[in-house]
């Protein structure tokens, strides 16, 4: 029986606007996405780590941190704008041979390796058509409100009911850490999107591997993390 292969594939544009060259930025000393990359090589899963850039700079440093780059990103599948599965099909299409594809965006330089595996066996074992990483939400969003043209709050559902947070329904968001599915039901879903469909596996991971790195609180946040596991 063939033994399945795994792309780890690793999005990597050099225009974010938010944060300026936010991919290779150093946090804690080493290129934002050399967490990720590391992270990635390191899974008993993964038999190749490639990062998709338009960027030369970045290509650069990816390399050196051991991943490949066989294939530049056009420049139109890297806008603020540019689809995170658009980038996945021109992976797919530019390097044959993968039966499953991992996609982990280097924002989320605190998942680990164990996290991957962890989310990769759990897919596997699922028989689900996908995974992605999810993280509990804290508030829930009953406790979520909106704010009217007379500056009155005022609830989602307009009912609000005041009860203890363990009480509450747990509801999770996807925190963009991991997103696993095969190839061929990649390239052959004909919904919205293939990682997040009717047969989704949700992958548990705790808040505080879960940062998102969107902003510089969030950088910091995460250079503080890192530095006092290393203390």
């Amino acid at each position: 029986m063939k033994k399945s292969k795994v792309l780890g594939l690793i999005p990597a544009r050099g225009g974010s606007k938010g944060l300026p060259r936010k991919n290779i930025r150093l946090l804690a000393g080493r290129p934002l996405i050399s967490w990720t990359i590391n992270s990635a090589l390191k899974s008993k899963y993964i038999n190749s780590v490639v990062v998709s850039t338009e960027d030369r700079e970045i290509a650069d440093i990816s390399k050196k941190c051991g991943a490949e780059v066989p294939f530049f990103r056009p420049k139109k599948l890297s806008q603020d704008k540019s689809l995170r599965n658009e980038v996945v099909l021109h992976a797919l299409n530019s390097i044959k041979g993968f039966d499953y594809v991992v996609l982990l965006q280097p924002t989320s330089p605190l998942r680990t390796t164990e996290s991957i595996d962890q989310a990769f066996k759990g897919f596997i074992e699922s028989g689900a058509k996908s995974c992605v990483s999810v993280t509990e939400q804290h508030p829930s969003p009953e406790w979520i409100f909106k704010i009217s043209e007379k500056k009155r709050i005022y609830s989602n559902e307009n009912n609000f009911i005041l009860q203890n947070r363990q009480d509450l329904p747990k509801y999770y968001a996807l925190n963009g850490a991991i997103y696993i599915t095969s190839v061929n039901h990649f390239l052959n879903y004909e919904g919205n999107d293939p990682f997040v469909c009717d047969d989704t596996f949700p992958y548990i991971m705790n808040k505080a591997n879960s940062i998102d790195i969107d902003d510089e609180i969030d950088f910091i946040i995460c250079s503080v993390r890192i530095n006092s596991k290393n203390e």
